[in-house]
């Protein structure tokens, strides 16, 4: 099959998509609708999205009900979760929790690390920063998983449990994970444009990537964003590269609209002219680019 490169009309057609996009009707589908009552001050806005990245595994009905149990365990106050005088308490509301394949125990020892890391720092920030400073964005999010892994923890901290870490990956591990949860978390916090939060104060948005879940890499790859044939970090670096040119300053404007473009079924992912027919980008899409339209 021929390289299917992106149209010169691109750039246009996607502007246009975001610009007709219905964001409350996703919004109230997204996980970031159950995160933002939570997020009410930076501190509470960190937990909140750390929580929700690390939960948003399946579809979104089920994340958003997820973070929802999770915050009902604390009241909906997200803070008393790293409060050191809750941990016996939290450890015990949390142990019947379960979400696919993330346990409670998983969950409270995340709430450990963050409770230990908060006592010597202000913000997860601090650690995304020091990676991003000398190893770019991918060094940012390895460092960043190093800390919530539990690299160089209080011995308080303890042994996490079985399958904790692998919830964590980074870019620069063997596996090349895209790690669209930690990537969607930094973009949540430095965002301030909805429907994100902003709370990060020193990271250009210019420099972020793209969260890249299996609706944004599909609608991706037949954009030509990306020839990778499978989500791994090279093909996060190629869709972002690509999304950068078309908008340096704010080049991940376009996950949301692509991801709930594909979560909605507006993108059916087959040539169906009666839901493809109004999409901004059909011109441009591989399934109908040079094809005719009654085919």
């Amino acid at each position: 099959m021929r390289a299917h490169h992106p149209t010169p009309e691109l750039p246009r057609h996607l502007e246009q998509l975001y610009e007709r996009f219905p964001f409350d009707r996703s919004f109230a589908d997204d996980p970031i609708s159950t995160i933002r009552p939570l997020a009410t001050d930076p501190r509470r806005g960190e937990v909140a999205a750390i929580l929700g990245a690390t939960l948003a595994i399946g579809n979104t009905t089920a994340i958003r009900g997820a973070i929802a149990r999770v915050a009902g365990l604390a009241g909906g106050d997200v803070a008393w979760f790293v409060d050191p005088a809750h941990a016996r308490e939290r450890a015990r509301r949390l142990a019947g929790f379960r979400h696919r394949w993330i346990r409670g125990d998983q969950v409270d020892h995340l709430f450990r690390v963050l409770t230990d890391h908060y006592a010597r720092h202000a913000s997860l920030e601090e650690a995304f920063v020091a990676g991003w400073s000398t190893g770019g964005f991918p060094g940012g999010l390895d460092r960043l998983a190093a800390v919530l892994r539990g690299v160089g923890r209080s011995a308080a901290i303890g042994r996490p449990p079985p399958g904790y870490r692998a919830l964590f990956p980074s870019p620069i591990d063997r596996s090349a994970s895209p790690c669209k949860r930690l990537t969607l978390f930094v973009r949540w916090m430095v965002r301030s444009r909805y429907p994100d939060l902003g709370y990060w104060t020193h990271v250009p948005t210019g420099e972020l990537k793209v969260p890249l879940d299996q609706h944004v890499y599909w609608i991706a790859y037949h954009l030509g964003l990306t020839a990778r044939k499978s989500r791994s970090w090279a093909a996060v670096e190629e869709v972002s590269e690509a999304l950068r040119r078309i908008d340096p300053i704010d080049p991940v404007k376009y996950d949301f609209v692509l991801c709930h473009t594909g979560i909605s079924g507006d993108c059916p992912k087959e040539r169906d002219l009666a839901v493809c027919g109004p999409c901004s980008v059909r011109p441009d899409c591989r399934l109908w680019r040079g094809r005719p339209v009654a085919a």
